[in-house]
Protein backbone atom coordinates (compact mmCIF):
# COMPACT_ATOMS: atom_id res chain seq x y z
CA UNK A 1 0.00 0.00 0.00
CA UNK A 2 1.37 3.50 -0.51
CA UNK A 3 1.65 5.73 1.94
CA UNK A 4 1.13 9.69 0.93
CA UNK A 5 3.53 12.13 2.89
CA UNK A 6 1.13 14.10 5.61
CA UNK A 7 -1.51 15.98 3.48
CA UNK A 8 -1.71 20.06 4.45
CA UNK A 9 -2.73 21.24 1.11
CA UNK A 10 -6.18 21.69 -0.38
CA UNK A 11 -5.21 20.66 -4.20
CA UNK A 12 -3.35 17.37 -2.84
CA UNK A 13 -6.12 16.11 -0.87
CA UNK A 14 -8.59 16.60 -3.76
CA UNK A 15 -6.67 14.50 -5.39
CA UNK A 16 -6.28 11.81 -3.10
CA UNK A 17 -10.47 12.52 -2.77
CA UNK A 18 -11.04 11.83 -6.47
CA UNK A 19 -8.85 8.42 -6.64
CA UNK A 20 -10.64 7.14 -3.24
CA UNK A 21 -14.26 7.70 -4.96
CA UNK A 22 -13.29 5.63 -7.42
CA UNK A 23 -13.19 2.71 -4.65
CA UNK A 24 -15.62 0.64 -3.29
CA UNK A 25 -14.76 1.04 0.05
CA UNK A 26 -12.76 3.67 2.48
CA UNK A 27 -11.56 2.93 5.86
CA UNK A 28 -11.82 6.61 7.84
CA UNK A 29 -10.16 7.14 11.25
CA UNK A 30 -9.68 10.59 13.70
CA UNK A 31 -7.32 11.83 15.89
CA UNK A 32 -8.85 14.60 18.31
CA UNK A 33 -8.09 16.37 21.23
CA UNK A 34 -11.75 17.21 23.70
CA UNK A 35 -10.50 16.48 27.32
CA UNK A 36 -10.48 20.79 27.70
CA UNK A 37 -13.10 21.51 25.42
CA UNK A 38 -16.76 21.17 24.52
CA UNK A 39 -16.59 20.48 20.74
CA UNK A 40 -14.03 18.04 20.01
CA UNK A 41 -10.80 19.51 18.21
CA UNK A 42 -10.24 17.68 15.04
CA UNK A 43 -6.46 17.50 15.21
CA UNK A 44 -6.18 14.66 11.93
CA UNK A 45 -8.38 12.79 9.29
CA UNK A 46 -6.81 9.06 8.77
CA UNK A 47 -8.34 7.86 4.93
CA UNK A 48 -7.43 4.33 3.40
CA UNK A 49 -8.58 2.19 0.03
CA UNK A 50 -7.06 -0.85 -1.14
CA UNK A 51 -4.25 0.71 -2.50
CA UNK A 52 -3.44 4.14 -1.14
CA UNK A 53 -3.82 5.85 2.67
CA UNK A 54 -2.68 9.28 3.91
CA UNK A 55 -2.80 11.11 7.23
CA UNK A 56 -4.85 14.76 6.68
CA UNK A 57 -4.13 17.69 8.15
CA UNK A 58 -7.15 19.56 9.45
CA UNK A 59 -4.92 22.24 11.02
CA UNK A 60 -2.93 23.52 8.20
CA UNK A 61 -2.81 27.00 7.00
CA UNK A 62 -5.43 27.49 3.87
CA UNK A 63 -6.43 24.20 3.60
CA UNK A 64 -10.08 23.20 2.35
CA UNK A 65 -11.44 20.08 3.79
CA UNK A 66 -14.51 20.46 1.49
CA UNK A 67 -13.35 17.54 -0.55
CA UNK A 68 -13.01 14.99 1.83
CA UNK A 69 -16.20 15.76 3.70
CA UNK A 70 -17.87 14.92 0.22
CA UNK A 71 -16.28 11.94 0.31
CA UNK A 72 -17.78 10.93 3.74
CA UNK A 73 -21.52 12.64 3.71
CA UNK A 74 -22.14 13.00 -0.11
CA UNK A 75 -20.77 9.53 -1.94
CA UNK A 76 -23.43 6.85 -1.67
CA UNK A 77 -21.29 4.84 -3.96
CA UNK A 78 -18.09 4.41 -1.66
CA UNK A 79 -18.67 2.63 1.50
CA UNK A 80 -17.02 4.18 4.97
CA UNK A 81 -15.22 1.58 6.95
CA UNK A 82 -15.20 2.61 10.80
CA UNK A 83 -14.35 0.82 14.25
CA UNK A 84 -16.35 1.64 16.80
CA UNK A 85 -16.73 4.98 14.93
CA UNK A 86 -19.12 6.63 16.91
CA UNK A 87 -17.37 9.93 18.03
CA UNK A 88 -15.45 9.76 14.55
CA UNK A 89 -18.90 9.86 13.10
CA UNK A 90 -19.83 12.82 15.58
CA UNK A 91 -17.09 14.57 14.21
CA UNK A 92 -18.24 14.46 10.71
CA UNK A 93 -21.85 15.47 11.66
CA UNK A 94 -20.49 19.00 13.29
CA UNK A 95 -18.33 19.64 10.47
CA UNK A 96 -21.41 19.17 7.83
CA UNK A 97 -24.41 18.47 9.85
CA UNK A 98 -24.50 15.26 8.05
CA UNK A 99 -23.15 12.04 8.88
CA UNK A 100 -20.58 9.40 6.80
CA UNK A 101 -23.56 6.94 4.38
CA UNK A 102 -22.85 4.00 3.59
CA UNK A 103 -21.08 3.04 6.64
CA UNK A 104 -19.60 -0.46 8.08
CA UNK A 105 -18.28 -0.51 11.97
CA UNK A 106 -15.79 -3.00 12.34
CA UNK A 107 -16.58 -3.61 16.32
CA UNK A 108 -20.13 -4.03 15.24
CA UNK A 109 -19.54 -6.55 12.63
CA UNK A 110 -16.59 -8.40 14.92
CA UNK A 111 -20.30 -9.22 17.22
CA UNK A 112 -21.98 -11.01 14.15
CA UNK A 113 -18.77 -12.83 13.84
CA UNK A 114 -18.56 -14.20 17.45
CA UNK A 115 -15.35 -12.50 17.99
CA UNK A 116 -17.18 -10.34 21.30
CA UNK A 117 -18.49 -7.75 22.02
CA UNK A 118 -17.03 -4.18 22.40
CA UNK A 119 -13.65 -5.87 21.06
CA UNK A 120 -11.07 -3.00 21.25
CA UNK A 121 -9.34 -2.34 17.78
CA UNK A 122 -6.34 -3.66 18.71
CA UNK A 123 -7.36 -7.55 20.11
CA UNK A 124 -9.20 -7.64 16.52
CA UNK A 125 -6.03 -6.49 14.36
CA UNK A 126 -4.21 -9.18 16.65
CA UNK A 127 -7.26 -11.74 15.95
CA UNK A 128 -7.83 -11.14 12.27
CA UNK A 129 -3.98 -10.02 10.98
CA UNK A 130 -2.16 -11.49 13.22
CA UNK A 131 -0.37 -8.38 14.49
CA UNK A 132 0.44 -6.23 17.51
CA UNK A 133 -0.27 -2.58 17.40
CA UNK A 134 2.04 0.10 18.91
CA UNK A 135 -0.36 2.24 20.84
CA UNK A 136 2.53 4.53 22.59
CA UNK A 137 1.30 8.09 20.59
CA UNK A 138 -2.38 7.07 21.78
CA UNK A 139 -2.49 9.60 24.27
CA UNK A 140 0.02 12.22 22.60
CA UNK A 141 -0.78 15.94 21.82
CA UNK A 142 -2.15 15.76 18.41
CA UNK A 143 -2.86 19.31 18.62
CA UNK A 144 0.81 20.39 18.92
CA UNK A 145 1.97 21.25 15.61
CA UNK A 146 4.46 19.89 13.89
CA UNK A 147 3.51 16.56 14.25
CA UNK A 148 6.25 14.02 14.68
CA UNK A 149 6.96 11.05 11.85
CA UNK A 150 6.27 8.58 15.45
CA UNK A 151 2.49 10.54 15.70
CA UNK A 152 1.71 10.15 11.63
CA UNK A 153 3.28 6.47 11.51
CA UNK A 154 0.93 5.93 14.28
CA UNK A 155 -2.19 7.29 12.79
CA UNK A 156 -1.69 5.80 9.42
CA UNK A 157 -1.12 2.42 11.02
CA UNK A 158 -4.93 3.02 11.96
CA UNK A 159 -6.16 3.05 9.03
CA UNK A 160 -3.75 0.83 6.63
CA UNK A 161 -4.65 -2.11 9.29
CA UNK A 162 -8.21 -1.14 8.74
CA UNK A 163 -8.31 -1.33 5.45
CA UNK A 164 -6.70 -4.73 5.28
CA UNK A 165 -9.66 -6.12 8.94
CA UNK A 166 -12.52 -5.14 6.10
CA UNK A 167 -12.55 -7.47 3.28
CA UNK A 168 -11.49 -10.62 5.90
CA UNK A 169 -14.64 -9.65 8.15
CA UNK A 170 -16.61 -9.36 5.01
CA UNK A 171 -15.65 -12.51 3.38
CA UNK A 172 -16.42 -14.00 6.22
CA UNK A 173 -19.84 -12.30 6.63
CA UNK A 174 -20.30 -14.01 3.23
CA UNK A 175 -19.41 -17.27 3.65
CA UNK A 176 -22.25 -16.88 6.69
CA UNK A 177 -24.71 -15.03 5.37
CA UNK A 178 -24.29 -12.42 7.93
CA UNK A 179 -24.02 -9.34 6.40
CA UNK A 180 -27.92 -8.39 5.81
CA UNK A 181 -28.45 -8.99 9.98
CA UNK A 182 -26.03 -5.73 10.51
CA UNK A 183 -27.84 -3.46 7.88
CA UNK A 184 -30.33 -2.22 10.59
CA UNK A 185 -27.16 -1.49 13.20
CA UNK A 186 -25.44 0.63 10.65
CA UNK A 187 -28.45 2.47 9.45
CA UNK A 188 -28.53 3.42 13.32
CA UNK A 189 -25.26 4.21 13.84
CA UNK A 190 -25.34 6.93 10.86
CA UNK A 191 -28.90 8.26 11.98
CA UNK A 192 -28.01 12.10 12.20
CA UNK A 193 -30.61 12.23 14.96
CA UNK A 194 -27.79 10.42 17.42
CA UNK A 195 -25.48 13.30 17.48
CA UNK A 196 -27.66 16.38 18.18
CA UNK A 197 -26.92 17.96 21.14
CA UNK A 198 -30.56 19.53 21.86
CA UNK A 199 -30.31 21.87 25.17
CA UNK A 200 -33.69 21.35 25.93
CA UNK A 201 -33.09 17.48 26.53
CA UNK A 202 -29.93 17.41 27.96
CA UNK A 203 -31.26 16.98 31.39
CA UNK A 204 -32.41 13.49 30.22
CA UNK A 205 -29.00 12.84 30.40
CA UNK A 206 -28.27 13.55 34.29
CA UNK A 207 -29.16 10.79 36.89
CA UNK A 208 -31.58 12.41 39.86
CA UNK A 209 -33.50 10.76 42.41
CA UNK A 210 -37.05 12.70 42.18
CA UNK A 211 -39.90 12.85 39.66
CA UNK A 212 -41.31 15.72 40.84
CA UNK A 213 -42.15 18.28 37.89
CA UNK A 214 -40.77 20.84 39.68
CA UNK A 215 -37.39 19.54 40.73
CA UNK A 216 -37.19 17.91 36.75
CA UNK A 217 -38.67 21.58 35.51
CA UNK A 218 -35.78 23.09 37.18
CA UNK A 219 -33.16 20.38 36.03
CA UNK A 220 -34.34 21.00 32.36
CA UNK A 221 -33.76 24.59 32.61
CA UNK A 222 -29.97 24.58 34.43
CA UNK A 223 -29.12 21.82 32.41
CA UNK A 224 -30.10 23.42 29.04
CA UNK A 225 -28.68 27.05 30.48
CA UNK A 226 -24.98 24.43 31.30
CA UNK A 227 -25.35 23.31 27.72
CA UNK A 228 -25.23 26.80 26.33
CA UNK A 229 -22.72 27.97 28.58
CA UNK A 230 -20.40 25.15 27.83
CA UNK A 231 -20.85 25.81 23.91
CA UNK A 232 -20.15 29.26 24.60
CA UNK A 233 -17.04 28.79 26.34
CA UNK A 234 -16.13 25.68 24.69
CA UNK A 235 -15.12 24.04 28.10
CA UNK A 236 -16.82 20.81 28.97
CA UNK A 237 -20.01 20.32 30.68
CA UNK A 238 -18.39 19.74 33.81
CA UNK A 239 -15.94 22.64 33.91
CA UNK A 240 -19.29 24.79 34.31
CA UNK A 241 -20.93 22.62 36.89
CA UNK A 242 -20.70 18.82 37.58
CA UNK A 243 -23.88 16.28 37.33
CA UNK A 244 -23.91 16.10 40.70
CA UNK A 245 -24.47 19.68 41.74
CA UNK A 246 -26.66 19.97 39.04
CA UNK A 247 -28.90 17.86 40.58
CA UNK A 248 -28.66 18.78 44.14
CA UNK A 249 -29.16 22.57 42.76
CA UNK A 250 -32.79 21.18 41.38
CA UNK A 251 -33.72 19.37 44.38
CA UNK A 252 -32.52 21.76 47.06
CA UNK A 253 -32.51 25.53 44.75
CA UNK A 254 -31.06 27.89 46.88
CA UNK A 255 -33.49 31.20 46.57
CA UNK A 256 -30.77 33.83 46.43
CA UNK A 257 -27.60 34.36 44.54
CA UNK A 258 -25.60 35.09 47.91
CA UNK A 259 -26.64 31.04 49.10
CA UNK A 260 -24.51 29.98 45.78
CA UNK A 261 -21.58 30.41 47.59
CA UNK A 262 -22.27 27.86 50.04
CA UNK A 263 -23.45 25.29 47.65
CA UNK A 264 -21.04 22.11 47.54
CA UNK A 265 -19.47 21.89 43.82
CA UNK A 266 -19.49 25.72 43.13
CA UNK A 267 -16.99 28.00 44.03
CA UNK A 268 -17.86 31.09 46.60
CA UNK A 269 -17.29 33.18 43.31
CA UNK A 270 -20.60 32.49 42.50
CA UNK A 271 -22.36 34.33 44.93
CA UNK A 272 -21.22 37.42 43.32
CA UNK A 273 -20.21 36.88 39.56
CA UNK A 274 -21.96 36.85 36.28
CA UNK A 275 -22.56 33.34 35.74
CA UNK A 276 -23.61 32.53 39.26
CA UNK A 277 -26.28 35.48 38.60
CA UNK A 278 -27.55 33.62 35.18
CA UNK A 279 -27.41 30.65 37.21
CA UNK A 280 -30.03 32.02 39.82
CA UNK A 281 -32.05 33.52 37.01
CA UNK A 282 -32.34 30.30 35.35
CA UNK A 283 -33.42 28.65 38.58
CA UNK A 284 -36.54 31.71 39.37
CA UNK A 285 -37.55 31.54 35.30
CA UNK A 286 -37.89 27.31 36.00
CA UNK A 287 -41.38 26.24 35.01
CA UNK A 288 -42.84 22.69 36.01
CA UNK A 289 -42.06 19.76 33.91
CA UNK A 290 -45.22 19.16 31.83
CA UNK A 291 -46.89 15.71 32.85
CA UNK A 292 -46.17 14.79 28.69
CA UNK A 293 -42.63 14.83 29.70
CA UNK A 294 -42.99 13.12 32.28
CA UNK A 295 -40.05 10.48 32.37
CA UNK A 296 -42.20 6.77 33.06
CA UNK A 297 -41.91 5.20 36.87
CA UNK A 298 -38.74 2.95 36.84
CA UNK A 299 -40.24 -0.66 36.73
CA UNK A 300 -37.03 -2.56 36.99
CA UNK A 301 -35.60 -3.72 40.31
CA UNK A 302 -38.26 -3.91 42.45
CA UNK A 303 -40.92 -3.68 39.97
CA UNK A 304 -39.47 -6.70 38.12
CA UNK A 305 -40.12 -8.79 41.10
CA UNK A 306 -38.03 -12.03 42.79
CA UNK A 307 -40.07 -14.85 39.77
CA UNK A 308 -39.33 -12.21 36.90
CA UNK A 309 -36.07 -11.18 38.40
CA UNK A 310 -35.46 -15.01 37.74
CA UNK A 311 -36.71 -15.42 34.18
CA UNK A 312 -34.83 -12.17 33.42
CA UNK A 313 -31.35 -13.94 34.32
CA UNK A 314 -32.69 -17.27 32.30
CA UNK A 315 -33.71 -15.79 29.23
CA UNK A 316 -29.68 -14.00 29.63
CA UNK A 317 -28.43 -17.15 30.30
CA UNK A 318 -30.39 -18.58 27.20
CA UNK A 319 -29.47 -15.97 25.12
CA UNK A 320 -26.05 -16.79 25.96
CA UNK A 321 -26.07 -20.36 24.87
CA UNK A 322 -27.75 -19.96 21.36
CA UNK A 323 -25.70 -17.08 20.87
CA UNK A 324 -22.65 -19.67 21.54
CA UNK A 325 -23.97 -22.14 19.20
CA UNK A 326 -24.36 -19.91 16.93
CA UNK A 327 -20.96 -17.70 17.37
CA UNK A 328 -22.44 -14.62 17.08
CA UNK A 329 -22.53 -11.83 20.06
CA UNK A 330 -25.14 -11.65 22.26
CA UNK A 331 -25.62 -8.22 22.77
CA UNK A 332 -26.23 -8.38 18.69
CA UNK A 333 -29.48 -10.25 19.07
CA UNK A 334 -30.42 -8.23 22.41
CA UNK A 335 -29.91 -6.18 25.26
CA UNK A 336 -30.50 -6.67 29.04
CA UNK A 337 -32.83 -4.45 29.26
CA UNK A 338 -34.98 -6.03 26.67
CA UNK A 339 -34.54 -9.30 28.39
CA UNK A 340 -35.79 -7.74 31.28
CA UNK A 341 -38.47 -5.95 29.77
CA UNK A 342 -39.60 -9.06 28.66
CA UNK A 343 -39.92 -10.74 31.83
CA UNK A 344 -41.48 -8.20 33.22
CA UNK A 345 -44.18 -8.80 30.77
CA UNK A 346 -43.84 -5.24 28.92
CA UNK A 347 -43.40 -5.56 25.33
CA UNK A 348 -45.11 -8.74 25.18
CA UNK A 349 -46.79 -7.73 22.48
CA UNK A 350 -44.74 -7.84 20.14
CA UNK A 351 -41.07 -9.58 21.37
CA UNK A 352 -39.81 -10.22 17.96
CA UNK A 353 -40.01 -6.89 17.30
CA UNK A 354 -38.45 -5.69 20.82
CA UNK A 355 -35.59 -8.03 21.14
CA UNK A 356 -34.41 -9.12 17.76
CA UNK A 357 -33.53 -5.47 16.88
CA UNK A 358 -31.62 -5.54 13.15
CA UNK A 359 -30.15 -9.37 13.58
CA UNK A 360 -32.81 -11.20 11.26
CA UNK A 361 -34.43 -8.24 10.28
CA UNK A 362 -33.57 -6.79 6.58
CA UNK A 363 -33.65 -3.09 5.37
CA UNK A 364 -36.14 -2.77 2.65
CA UNK A 365 -34.90 0.54 1.49
CA UNK A 366 -33.32 0.32 -2.25
CA UNK A 367 -29.37 0.83 -2.43
CA UNK A 368 -28.89 1.22 0.73
CA UNK A 369 -27.39 -1.16 3.46
CA UNK A 370 -28.12 -4.91 2.86
CA UNK A 371 -25.91 -5.44 -0.68
CA UNK A 372 -22.84 -2.94 0.29
CA UNK A 373 -22.48 -5.65 3.64
CA UNK A 374 -22.33 -8.83 1.81
CA UNK A 375 -19.84 -7.56 -1.36
CA UNK A 376 -19.10 -3.61 -2.22
CA UNK A 377 -19.46 -3.85 -5.94
CA UNK A 378 -21.64 -7.10 -6.27
CA UNK A 379 -25.02 -8.91 -5.44
CA UNK A 380 -24.19 -11.45 -2.66
CA UNK A 381 -26.96 -14.46 -3.80
CA UNK A 382 -29.92 -15.47 -1.43
CA UNK A 383 -28.57 -18.62 -0.50
CA UNK A 384 -26.17 -17.52 1.97
CA UNK A 385 -28.78 -15.37 3.79
CA UNK A 386 -31.44 -18.29 4.08
CA UNK A 387 -28.21 -20.37 5.56
CA UNK A 388 -27.51 -17.57 7.59
CA UNK A 389 -31.67 -17.60 9.03
CA UNK A 390 -30.96 -20.91 9.41
CA UNK A 391 -27.94 -20.51 11.88
CA UNK A 392 -30.41 -18.57 14.04
CA UNK A 393 -33.48 -20.19 13.87
CA UNK A 394 -33.40 -21.34 17.39
CA UNK A 395 -32.94 -17.30 18.74
CA UNK A 396 -36.85 -16.48 18.10
CA UNK A 397 -38.01 -19.69 20.23
CA UNK A 398 -35.75 -18.38 22.73
CA UNK A 399 -36.81 -14.38 22.42
CA UNK A 400 -40.60 -15.78 22.86
CA UNK A 401 -39.37 -17.76 25.58
CA UNK A 402 -40.73 -14.71 28.66
CA UNK A 403 -44.06 -15.21 26.86
CA UNK A 404 -44.48 -19.16 28.05
CA UNK A 405 -44.57 -20.99 31.52
CA UNK A 406 -41.44 -21.10 33.36
CA UNK A 407 -41.17 -25.40 32.33
CA UNK A 408 -41.54 -24.40 28.72
CA UNK A 409 -38.93 -22.00 29.06
CA UNK A 410 -36.57 -24.49 31.18
CA UNK A 411 -37.03 -27.04 28.68
CA UNK A 412 -35.25 -24.97 26.52
CA UNK A 413 -32.31 -25.32 27.86
CA UNK A 414 -30.00 -28.49 26.88
CA UNK A 415 -29.50 -30.84 30.25
CA UNK A 416 -26.25 -30.97 29.13
CA UNK A 417 -24.89 -27.69 27.78
CA UNK A 418 -21.74 -26.88 27.86
CA UNK A 419 -20.14 -23.91 29.47
CA UNK A 420 -18.88 -21.06 27.50
CA UNK A 421 -15.27 -22.11 26.60
CA UNK A 422 -12.44 -20.41 28.44
CA UNK A 423 -8.53 -20.37 27.52
CA UNK A 424 -9.28 -21.53 23.88
CA UNK A 425 -8.03 -17.99 22.66
CA UNK A 426 -5.39 -17.57 24.52
CA UNK A 427 -6.93 -14.17 26.31
CA UNK A 428 -6.36 -14.68 30.07
CA UNK A 429 -8.18 -11.22 31.69
CA UNK A 430 -5.69 -9.68 34.79
CA UNK A 431 -7.88 -6.68 36.46
CA UNK A 432 -4.80 -5.91 38.77
CA UNK A 433 -3.45 -3.32 36.62
CA UNK A 434 -7.22 -1.13 35.95
CA UNK A 435 -6.89 0.34 39.61
CA UNK A 436 -6.18 3.73 38.33
CA UNK A 437 -9.72 3.75 36.01
CA UNK A 438 -11.97 3.24 39.38
CA UNK A 439 -14.36 6.50 39.93
CA UNK A 440 -14.16 7.34 36.05
CA UNK A 441 -17.37 7.60 33.67
CA UNK A 442 -18.44 4.75 31.76
CA UNK A 443 -17.13 5.36 28.04
CA UNK A 444 -16.58 3.03 25.30
CA UNK A 445 -12.99 4.78 25.51
CA UNK A 446 -12.59 3.76 28.79
CA UNK A 447 -13.78 -0.26 27.75
CA UNK A 448 -11.11 -0.50 25.07
CA UNK A 449 -8.74 1.07 27.68
CA UNK A 450 -9.43 -1.65 29.89
CA UNK A 451 -10.05 -4.80 27.96
CA UNK A 452 -6.55 -3.31 26.13
CA UNK A 453 -4.61 -3.57 29.55
CA UNK A 454 -6.35 -5.98 31.33
CA UNK A 455 -5.78 -8.51 28.52
CA UNK A 456 -9.50 -9.88 28.28
CA UNK A 457 -11.46 -10.46 25.08
CA UNK A 458 -14.86 -9.66 26.10
CA UNK A 459 -16.79 -6.78 28.49
CA UNK A 460 -19.50 -6.32 30.45
CA UNK A 461 -20.70 -3.49 32.29
CA UNK A 462 -22.82 -4.52 35.35
CA UNK A 463 -24.76 -1.60 37.08
CA UNK A 464 -26.44 -2.09 40.54
CA UNK A 465 -29.06 -4.58 40.26
CA UNK A 466 -28.66 -6.11 37.11
CA UNK A 467 -29.04 -9.73 37.10
CA UNK A 468 -26.16 -11.59 35.98
CA UNK A 469 -25.13 -14.90 34.66
CA UNK A 470 -22.58 -16.89 37.50
CA UNK A 471 -20.72 -18.62 34.18
CA UNK A 472 -16.91 -18.05 35.03
CA UNK A 473 -14.88 -16.81 31.32
CA UNK A 474 -10.99 -16.12 31.75
CA UNK A 475 -11.01 -13.82 29.10
CA UNK A 476 -13.97 -11.75 30.01
CA UNK A 477 -13.52 -8.09 32.14
CA UNK A 478 -16.47 -7.13 34.25
CA UNK A 479 -16.63 -3.55 34.89
CA UNK A 480 -19.09 -3.20 37.59
CA UNK A 481 -20.77 0.46 38.29
CA UNK A 482 -22.01 2.49 41.34
CA UNK A 483 -24.78 4.05 41.67
CA UNK A 484 -23.72 7.19 40.68
CA UNK A 485 -22.84 5.30 37.26
CA UNK A 486 -18.79 5.60 38.32
CA UNK A 487 -16.50 2.78 37.81
CA UNK A 488 -16.30 0.74 41.36
CA UNK A 489 -14.08 -1.78 40.39
CA UNK A 490 -12.68 -3.99 38.08
CA UNK A 491 -12.61 -8.00 38.00
CA UNK A 492 -12.78 -10.68 36.07
CA UNK A 493 -14.69 -14.04 35.14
Amino acid sequence: MRIHPLITDTESLEKLCERLARGDFVAVDTEFMRENTYWPDICLFQVAGREEAAAVDPKAEGIDLTPLLNLLVNNEHVLKVFHAGGQDIEIVFNLTGGTPHPMFDTQIAAMALGLGEQVGYSNLVESLLGRSLDKGARFTDWARRPLDARQIDYAIGDVTHLAELFPKMLERLRKTGRGAWLDQEMERISDPSNYVNDPALAWKKVKIQSRKAEVLGRLKALAAWRELEARGKNLPRGRIVKDETLADLAMHPPATQEALGRVRGLSAAWKANDIGARLIETLHNSDPLPPSELPPRDERGPGLGREGALVADLLKLLLKIRARESNVAPRLVARSDELEQLAAGRGAGDPRGLALRGVRARCARPGRGPSRLRDPGRQAGDDADRAGDDAMKPLPRLMLAGAVPMTMACAAVPPDAPPPSVGETGHRCDASRLGDLVGRTPTQELGEEALRRSGARTLRWIRPGDAVTMDYREDRLNIRLDARHRVQGFDCG
